[in-house]
């Protein structure tokens, strides 16, 4: 048995930089990683780590120059000969270096590339945070490293995770997302249940581990953490999980019950100056219901003036923002100094130009306000409503006249018939008789009707004046159009409903309207003549949209309101998903069945997706169907809009109401049908057929071909 040869290491050698060259045989060309600049600084602070690889320059004959090149090293050497350059190491410098003379160069540069094995992650972490342990700051490290402290503070967040999720992470059974993801709660011990509950979980995301690891948190872009204010927050004792590795939006506040006692009496505290203000009452909450101030009456007070002096200062801050204007007129870019004085301007501007609104002391005594948040985080403040108990007594006027006593109906005739032989007697003036006026009146309104039908622009603005006067103001009596709009409430509280972009922008609408009518009810039909075309459609189509009731309500089924509800989405193109709505477990998946949740998911994101949280349970369930659905457009049964009926109606021919239809009526008619109509209280009979029945099918079939047309 012949004895193994013992393996000889190739000799070091400290050589003199001078002497030092790069070799051609390097294989690596393509620059990766640390750069030169950070490399020469590493090592100017800590000196070479390792040796380089040479090989010796041999003449023709095979002897030894003097001279080594550099096959494996070069990134090294580049950076010793950035420093010999910056003059902070002398030429001469003795290098430590490996000297090679078997094999090939080549070799020799492959081997050193690639059988170095990269740090793992994990000993980074570590060796950051025995670095941070051992005294060093998080700034020196960085510092040392050649990384910013951000970098160092996310390193010494991954060392803090449980030791058994970083054995997990050692053997590959979880991602580095994954892990950084347990960062969020510094809890040990609720980091291992999470990892342990995952195991058996359809997804180990990040985000879903990030969102197990915050439950009963509040997250800090909640209004109420807004309108407490973090600081203020942290001041009182709470905590905020931060996430070092995504936008976290502000974090989590831990301390939700320390968080509501803070928005309580941060409100109670707002709401005791406004109560100096001296409204009748004020009411506080953090939100109120949609449509909680339905049915209520609301004042609207008067900007203050601004005082000679303000307006002086305005006028001067204007003439010095237009002289800036002027003067930088066609320059690219605004100095930084005119551009921060043009910010201020404005800003100085808009103080003086948002006036402090003064009510009246009668309607301070009456009216009361809301207090609540806003979906911002801001204090919404609500002014000037007045309840119904609150309203005072309608005025009746006194003309100092007894109203006559009513004869029974059998002696209308006999009464009237008695009147004018006691007129015709009497030389003097006698007021009209109530039945005479009644059909003098009855002539009246007809002929009205027919004017007011072939003049549609009047008609137009009648209909206008008449759901304005009842949407807008308390006495709806100045009008003699009978049309009742009302604006249609909701029974009970919808969650969330107030914070949605519809209804802030129908609210906005109606209160920028309020602020533009007149206060007197008496003024309205003045005020709307002077409108322009566009501003009486806009507001004629705000009128019309707050009637609209669409809701199923279970104690009063309207099959066929409900079917002309969906006629007007399809018409106007209503996307329940484009204005807004998704699915989330408060408005919907939380509140249905889990059949109904992966009847959902299966509809958005196919059968896989249904498949893979079938065996989840109710809460799990609701939470991935969430994250599944957004932004899919997925929409439930109620929301969706029906498409419109096909256009295969028959055309219907119209009457020109302008050539006399009332012509070839004969008197009879005019005076059993109309009059008599007229007289009853109800509109013209039109012919001898029966109403329709509310339940008809062939009444719905018909109305929703009409409404389609």
């Amino acid at each position: 048995m012949t004895k193994q040869q013992k393996i000889t290491l190739s000799a070091s050698r400290d050589i003199p930089f001078n002497k030092l060259m790069l070799s051609q045989s390097n294989v690596r060309h393509v620059k990766a990683g640390v750069s030169i600049e950070e490399l020469a600084e590493d090592i100017a602070r800590r000196t070479l780590l390792s040796s380089i690889t040479v090989r010796p320059v041999l003449d023709d004959n095979g002897a030894e120059t003097g001279m080594y090149t550099i096959p494996a090293g070069g990134r090294r050497f580049r950076a010793l000969e950035l420093l010999v350059k910056q003059k902070r190491m002398n030429k001469t410098a003795l290098v430590p270096c490996i000297v090679r003379t078997d094999g090939l160069a080549e070799e020799d540069s492959l081997a050193e590339n690639v059988q170095r094995a990269p740090l793992h992650p994990l000993d980074q972490f570590r060796a950051f945070q025995a670095m941070r342990e051992k005294g060093r700051t998080e700034e020196e490290i960085a510092a040392a490293f050649f990384v910013s402290p951000s970098v160092v503070k996310q390193r010494l967040k991954l060392a803090a995770v449980a030791p058994s999720l970083h054995d997990a992470y050692a053997e590959e059974e979880m991602t580095l997302d994954q892990l950084m993801a347990f960062t969020v709660n510094p809890d040990l011990a609720r980091q291992e249940q999470v990892w342990e509950a995952l195991q058996q979980h359809y997804s180990r995301a990040p985000h879903e581990i990030r969102r197990m690891l915050t439950e009963g948190a509040v997250r800090a872009s909640d209004k109420r953490a807004q309108f407490v204010g973090l600081d203020d927050y942290v001041e009182a004792g709470g905590e905020i999980l931060r996430d070092l590795f995504q936008q976290d939006d502000g974090g989590w506040l831990q301390d939700a019950a320390l968080l509501d006692v803070m928005v309580r009496e941060k409100l109670a505290e707002e709401a005791e100056a406004i109560r100096t203000e001296g409204w009748k009452w004020v009411e506080v909450d953090t939100e109120f219901p949609y449509g909680h101030n339905f049915g209520m009456r609301r004042v609207h007070g008067e900007a203050v003036p601004m005082s000679d002096e303000e307006a002086a200062s305005n006028q001067a801050l204007k003439a010095e923002y237009d002289a800036l204007e002027a003067e930088h007129a066609e320059a690219d870019e605004l100095p930084d100094e005119v551009d921060a004085r043009l910010g201020k301007i404005e800003e100085a501007m808009e103080a003086l130009e948002a006036r402090p609104i003064r009510y009246e002391a009668e309607d301070l005594a009456l009216a009361g306000a809301f207090v609540s948040i806003d979906s911002s985080g801001r204090l919404r403040v609500e002014r000037g409503y007045v309840r119904p108990e609150d309203e005072p007594a309608e005025e009746v006027e006194d003309t100092g006249e007894v109203a006559p006593e009513a004869a029974p109906v059998e002696d209308i005739g006999e009464t009237a018939a008695t009147t004018t032989d006691e007129e015709e007697e009497d030389d003097g003036l006698k007021p009209l008789s109530d039945r005479l006026v009644m059909e003098l009146t009855a002539h009246c309104t007809l002929a009205l009707r027919n004017a007011l039908a072939q003049d549609p622009q009047v008609a137009f603005l009648a209909a206008l004046h008449a759901m304005v006067l009842r949407l807008f103001y308390r006495y709806a009596v100045d009008s003699c159009v009978e049309i009742e709009p009302r604006n249609a409430g909701f029974g009970s509280q919808v969650p969330g409903l107030g914070d949605t972009a519809y209804a802030q922008a129908i609210d906005q609408r109606h209160e920028t309207w309020a602020r533009n009518l007149p206060k007197a009810p008496e003024d309205l039909w003045e005020a709307l003549t002077e409108f322009d075309s566009c501003s009486r459609e806009a507001l004629f189509a705000h009128c019309v949209a707050i009637t609209v009731n669409a809701v199923h309500d279970p104690y009063q089924r309207r099959p066929r309101a409900i079917a002309h509800a969906d006629v007007l989405a399809g018409t106007v193109g209503l996307d329940m998903a484009k204005a807004g709505w998704t699915a989330t477990g408060d408005n919907y998946l939380g509140r249905v069945t889990k059949a109904r949740i992966l009847e959902a998911v299966r509809e958005a994101k196919g059968e896989d997706a249904a498949d893979r949280i079938a065996g989840l349970k109710k809460a799990e369930m609701v939470a991935a169907a969430e994250d599944l659905l957004s932004d899919t457009g997925w929409l439930p049964e109620p929301l969706r809009t029906p498409p419109l009926p096909e256009e295969d109606a028959p055309e219907i021919e119209l009457i020109d109401v302008a050539d006399g239809v009332g012509d070839e009526a004969s008197d009879d008619d005019t005076d059993s049908g109309e009059a008599q109509s007229a007289e009853d209280g109800g509109e013209p009979a039109i012919g001898d057929s029966e109403p329709l029945s509310e339940d008809d099918p062939v009444a719905g079939d018909a109305f929703a071909r009409t409404a389609a047309e």
